[in-house]
């Protein structure tokens, strides 16, 4: 471990200004505070309609911020909360943002027809270059929670040009086995979907405890999002395969991914095991990996303000350079620039940035070791 870095972030604001878990309760406290500014568009792929929507337009060659949501959410369940932070907004008002919604779980949502075949994982990931080409965007960067973050994954899999970076909340790089099979089944048999779905969401101590989040989310999950098309998301999360990853130089032809990634979960959350072992099959060099104390399973709901400067020095270690308002500082807010690519050549740092005129960096995949077998693991790990 003598190779971790650790940060500590001082500030913690658990949910938004103002806003308290019993305040969840209706839809509308998951509209973003300008939904105006936001466009829906329903955008054609190989596998069907995809439920998107988009704030602002492409700039230059500054990649896109694209999210996905986890299984039982959709991108206002699921994100809302952590881009309506004020710090977050600092940071998004430089780039076009835009919000994936899984087939048919978007609010609103007809119910799929009888017979209909919900897209694999891999065809949910082979859906989002049409995404890409129909906004125009050069490339992306992900952010992903749980099934979200396992479809993104796999994108950059098999389109690894598309995407210049990614953050990838409570992922899971492994399929389901059998006993998980024969388990996620006596459930569904002994539980209702919603109930399915909050143990897949919330650490067991929350669900002990029935925080008003979690109850929040069992009403929202029941009431907001139709139950027969998130059946068949849930069916086919559960029937993934193994991302078949490994970390380069531990087998022959590692396949792995190759942009900047910060994997991030929250201590004692059900994906905590998974995250740890998709970190360990990760180029350590660009690998970031984010343990949060006090967030439980949903970290970008219950802890903004944490994952905020995390992503802030994520963009940072890519060669984004944020001049943001910070309100700790005695004398004053910082005033609020812009967010421009820093041209300066690092080692050991997640990317290296060859301009100023944000044309995109090339991963930096420097290592103390000559042989893959024999690498030092660079990851930086960062707990808070």
């Amino acid at each position: 471990m003598a190779g971790l870095q650790e940060l500590r972030f001082p500030e913690e604001k658990p949910l938004l200004r103002g806003q308290d878990a019993t305040e969840l309760e209706s839809s509308d406290a998951f509209l973003l505070a300008a939904d105006t500014d936001w466009k829906e568009h329903d955008i054609e792929t190989p596998y069907g309609l995809l439920h998107v929507v988009i704030r602002g337009s492409p700039k230059g060659n500054r990649p896109a911020i694209l999210t996905y949501h986890d299984v039982g959410l959709n991108h206002k369940l699921c994100f809302n909360t952590f881009f309506n932070f004020e710090d977050m907004q600092e940071i998004t008002k430089h780039f076009v943002v835009c919000h994936v919604d899984a087939p048919g779980q978007q609010v609103g949502a007809s119910q799929f027809p009888q017979g209909y075949q919900f897209p694999s994982m891999e065809q949910l990931a082979a859906m989002l270059p049409s995404v890409v080409q129909h906004f125009g965007f050069k490339y992306v960067i992900g952010i992903g929670v749980g099934a979200g973050a396992y479809v993104l994954a796999k994108f950059a899999l098999i389109f690894p040009d598309l995407v210049e970076g990614l953050v990838l909340v409570n992922i899971d790089p492994n399929g389901k086995g059998w006993i998980d099979w024969a388990a996620t089944k006596l459930s569904s048999l002994t539980s209702t979907l919603p109930d399915t779905v909050l143990s897949h969401l919330f650490s067991q101590e929350e669900l002990v405890n029935n925080t008003e989040l979690v109850q929040s989310y069992r009403q929202q999950i029941g009431n907001v999002v139709n139950q027969a098309n998130l059946q068949l998301f849930w069916n086919m999360y559960n029937s993934r395969r193994d991302l078949d990853i490994n970390r380069p130089g531990t087998v022959l032809n590692a396949k792995t991914l190759r942009c900047p990634v910060m994997l991030v979960v929250g201590d004692n959350a059900p994906a905590e095991d998974g995250v740890v072992e998709c970190n360990s099959k990760l180029d350590p060099t660009i690998t970031t990996f984010l343990k949060m104390a006090d967030s439980g399973g949903l970290p970008q709901v219950t802890q903004p303000g944490k994952l905020t400067e995390a992503f802030k020095y994520f963009l940072q270690g890519m060669g984004y350079i944020a001049y943001l308002k910070d309100r700790r500082l005695s004398g004053g807010a910082v005033p609020s620039a812009s967010m421009t690519r820093l041209a300066r050549s690092r080692t050991a740092s997640l990317t290296s940035a060859s301009s100023v005129d944000g044309s995109r960096p090339q991963a930096c995949t420097h290592s103390e070791s000559s042989e893959g077998l024999g690498q030092v693991n660079h990851t930086m790990e960062v707990s808070c």
